[in-house]
């Protein structure tokens, strides 16, 4: 059973919100590596939706969709609060879960595209993978592009940082040439490594994976990404919490380090694994410079969990619309804020 709401149903209930307070600008508000100009100004809206988000301090969650049933709920739930989102996919997503492949995602998405609230981004297109295998990245790149993928992202991590620079550039240069932004990683965000994790406080503490500063600057400079997905607290997935089982625990951000990374870098932040993370340091982190926030384990494990227990597809869909939902409106406070996202024609 699919979940129909917006295709079967008509539009779905829309929630009165007044225009929201606009937040001080961020005072270290960017000028965007961007050197392209779309003729087609939805080609453009992801990159002024991350850049507004910077400016006003607010944040553009991305939500990953490994399962396509997942998306009409999440669609609707974002619609619902007034907001604006990216809906996501990651190669790991239809090569391990069921996303299928990333044409399926974005047919999917033409189901119930609504352009004033959403827009398509193509996450995590790795060079070398978690299996630690290489991967033909730029044919997937151009599989986005010919698609309707409104942002793409390289993920040259596994790579030192000659390697990531090299290949993120090309990247650039390929996404540019079509009027995307592209979204590039320094440092390793743990957890879609095979095999068994530290303990969270030892990654903290150790702040292993961390995306070091000065790299940073040096990488953002010489590639010209749009976006730059760093490594401070977050993680993927599940790691070992205090007691030493596989679970998905409380991450923390450190705020020192992402000031001091955007004030190196000059452009917008991404934060991936951002399921799990203490509220504060969320808010504190978009404050800061994250403009961009990934969530995949949260409504995932809602859907797959419901899906589990009861084998119903609807009442799984449902609570990924509910968890969505809070997610936008409790967690990212974002409820009426889409106009300050996408613009004031929006």
């Amino acid at each position: 059973m699919q979940c129909d709401h917006l295709r079967r149903k008509g539009p779905a209930r829309q929630v009165a919100v007044p225009d929201p307070p606009r937040p001080s600008p961020n005072p270290n508000a960017y000028q965007s590596n961007q050197r392209f100009t779309s003729q087609d100004p939805t080609m453009d809206q992801n990159a002024t939706a991350v850049r507004n988000a910077l400016i006003n301090n607010l944040t553009v969650p991305a939500f990953n969709i490994p399962y396509p049933p997942m998306m009409e709920p999440v669609i609707r739930a974002v619609r619902d609060e007034d907001a604006f989102a990216f809906i996501a996919v990651a190669r790991i997503e239809w090569e391990k879960l069921g996303a299928i492949s990333p044409a399926v995602i974005a047919e999917e998405f033409r189901e119930y595209d609504d352009a004033r609230h959403v827009s398509l981004h193509l996450d995590h297109v790795p060079v070398i993978d978690e299996d630690d295998l290489q991967v033909d990245w730029e044919p997937i790149f151009r599989q986005g592009i010919e698609h309707g993928y409104q942002s793409l992202m390289i993920d040259g991590s596994r790579l030192d940082l000659e390697g990531n620079i090299e290949v993120t550039r090309r990247a650039v240069e390929i996404a540019h040439s079509a009027g995307l932004p592209c979204e590039a990683e320094l440092g390793a965000v743990m957890g879609h490594e095979d095999g068994p994790q530290p303990p969270y406080e030892e990654l903290f503490r150790t702040k292993m994976g961390f995306t070091d500063i000065e790299q940073a600057r040096r990488f953002v400079t010489q590639t010209g990404c749009d976006w730059l997905s760093v490594a401070v607290g977050s993680i993927h997935g599940s790691v070992r919490g205090a007691g030493g089982g596989a679970e998905k625990v409380e991450a923390r951000l450190d705020l020192e380090h992402v000031e001091r990374l955007q004030e190196a870098t000059g452009v917008p932040l991404v934060l991936h694994g951002g399921s799990g993370i203490n509220r504060d340091c969320v808010q504190g982190g978009i404050r800061r410079g994250i403009a961009k926030v990934n969530v995949a384990s949260e409504i995932r494990r809602a859907y797959a969990g419901e899906l589990e227990s009861s084998g119903d597809e609807q009442a799984a869909c449902e609570l990924v619309y509910e968890r969505t939902r809070s997610l936008l409106h409790d967690y990212f406070a974002l409820t009426g804020t889409r106009r300050a996202i996408i613009g004031e024609g929006g």
